[in-house]
């Protein structure tokens, strides 16, 4: 009988994972046209995200063997961080302030409806242990899959959770976008390298660097996003730095994280996780549409418009979520304060929370 590694080394040898990495890159990026260009023509907002992921998860269910480099992912976050900061127009504290306890309620309405979700299916025992505890979290994704080790939990199964709900919650809110009369606006190539101030461009991104790895030292939730993004809004609202990034690179970071959410799956975890696909599946359309309901009672009690309350409430990824949001036309500021309060609480609580609830599951 064939061990565990020895059936993921036979299926990393078949398709495309037989070739050079040179060339698997290749077929990601050729791929890559042919899925975004048709969500570009039709408008879809955040299209050059999507395309890339689409192409992403075909290649690696092809038996790719690539993976984006931890360096270049970084430097996404950096880039995205750089260009909310861009955008945002109210301070986010002010926001926070202002709605406080609708916030708080609605952050912890999504994470303990995402709990009760892993918890009953650890109940069915479909999924070993305590596998969809940790997988149904609603955030902290390097964390839970720490956790779940440490209780001897399936990781790749949890890491299969995590990645499968951030591109459906990315496509639903790119769909939500779209449907909802908020067409992305299309930006011809030829545009993408209209001249840029480079000296004021290579100080911002030196600092949202530095910021960056500050972030990752004091190990903050997201802190590679979320420092650099702090301090580029408070430069920013402020008129030290006016911060203006190219198209182009906006481009190649919208195409890296498509690449790095894609290329997440892959034939081996997808074969080991096929008898949790159904529920995962429906375990995250329950979450979604209960983050729906969250996002009515916003629009009644605030008067916000549908997609930025969708956004404000969608369960995951903060980096995604950025991305649909800027290329919409909806509240960015309310969005990204509901966001980033989610995955701060989820970080602090949601291990406690996870341990908890498996420790009676």
């Amino acid at each position: 009988m064939p061990s565990r590694n020895q059936k993921e080394v036979a299926l990393r040898q078949t398709g495309i994972g037989r070739l050079p990495s040179w060339l698997q890159w290749g077929f990601v990026a050729g791929l890559s046209v042919l899925t975004t260009v048709p969500l570009e023509i039709a408008g879809l907002p955040a299209a050059l995200l999507i395309g890339q992921m689409l192409a992403g998860i075909a290649v690696a269910l092809a038996g790719s063997t690539i993976r984006l480099p931890r360096l270049f992912f970084f430097f996404v976050q950096v880039v995205l961080a750089l260009m909310i900061a861009s955008i945002v127009s109210k301070d986010f504290v002010g926001t926070f302030l202002d709605n406080w306890l609708l916030i708080l309620l609605v952050v912890t309405s999504v994470i303990g409806m995402s709990t009760l979700s892993g918890w009953l299916i650890t109940r069915t025992g479909i999924l070993p242990g305590t596998t969809a505890i940790w997988g149904s979290s609603a955030g902290a994704a390097s964390t839970m899959m720490i956790m779940a080790e440490a209780y001897g939990a399936d990781a790749r199964l949890v890491a299969f959770m995590q990645y499968l709900r951030v591109v459906f919650v990315a496509s639903f809110a790119t769909l939500v976008a779209h449907f909802g009369g908020h067409d992305g606006a299309s930006v011809p190539p030829h545009a993408w390298f209209a001249p840029v101030p480079m000296l004021p461009l290579a100080a911002m991104l030196a600092i949202g660097v530095v910021a960056g790895l500050i972030g990752q030292r004091l190990r903050v939730p997201a802190g590679a996003f979320l420092v650099p993004f702090a301090l580029a809004s408070v430069l920013n609202s402020s008129g030290t730095v006016t911060i203006e990034l190219p198209d182009w690179l906006l481009v190649i970071a919208f195409t890296l994280l498509g690449w790095n959410i894609g290329l997440g799956f892959s034939r081996a975890i997808l074969m080991h996780a096929r008898r949790a696909l159904v529920p995962t599946i429906l375990s995250i359309l329950a979450l979604i549409g209960f983050s729906g309901l969250l996002a009515g009672s916003l629009i009644l009690l605030l008067g916000i418009d549908p997609l930025t309350a969708y956004l404000a409430t969608s369960p995951g990824g903060l980096d995604s979520i950025a991305v649909i949001a800027a290329s919409s036309n909806v509240d960015i500021a309310f969005v990204m304060t509901l966001q980033t309060a989610r995955l701060i609480l989820v970080t602090i609580i949601g291990p406690w929370l996870a341990r908890f609830v498996a420790d009676r599951a």
